[in-house]
């Protein structure tokens, strides 16, 4: 009896095993599938990304007045003993200029690149003309720096920044952190009483 009981547990264990194999061949096969369809590389998939954000931050940049560019939220337009502090808060232009020197920060490691401009005198720029400039330059080189990303070279360990140690994680970090700023540059749009152009 215990023989028979020993020799039927090791066939259902056999079946089990054989079941998990196909299972796991039936996965494969179906993850290889996109490649054999043609895959997108990392470079298109973090480029198109990228170019979602730009096209959103462009718009917003372009559609604040120049007038406006020094404006930040201060107490005066919040209800009266709210409690808020502004001290600190960036003007509309410093918010652009922080992101375009976030892009060259960001996209340099990705490519193994220099920097085309002097990053540190983008910090002084006021005026729309040149803010809107530096940022779509800023985006150009982020393109370059992308296309450097490979299938073999995607998600090698890379000098860590901002918790990011792979080309693939840090271009994908760089279009999120401008997502953060984009978020507020929409709110001082609307508090000029400008509709942002992604909501039109």
């Amino acid at each position: 009896m215990r023989l028979k009981m020993m020799t039927m547990g090791l066939a259902l264990s056999a079946c089990c095993l054989a079941s998990v194999g196909s299972v796991a061949a039936s996965a494969q096969m179906k993850m290889d599938e996109p490649m054999k369809m043609g895959a997108t590389s990392p470079a298109k998939a973090l480029d198109d990304l990228l170019n979602l954000y730009e096209n959103d931050a462009m718009g917003v940049v372009k559609a604040m007045p120049a007038d406006k560019y020094n404006f930040a939220p201060s107490v005066a337009i919040f209800v009266p003993g709210q409690g808020v502090k502004f001290g600190t808060v960036r003007t509309f232009v410093q918010q652009v200029t922080h992101v375009a020197e976030a892009n060259y920060y960001f996209y340099s490691a990705v490519g193994g690149m220099k920097p085309d401009v002097d990053v540190k005198a983008i910090e002084t720029i006021t005026t729309k003309d040149q803010a809107v400039a530096a940022l779509a330059a800023s985006f150009a080189f982020a393109h370059k720096a992308i296309a450097t990303i490979t299938p073999e070279n995607a998600f090698e360990p890379i000098k860590p920044i901002d918790g990011q140690s792979t080309r693939a994680t840090l271009a994908a970090f760089g279009v999120a952190h401008g997502y953060d700023h984009y978020g507020q540059l929409v709110e001082y749009l609307r508090m000029n009483g400008i509709v942002p152009p992604g909501s039109k």
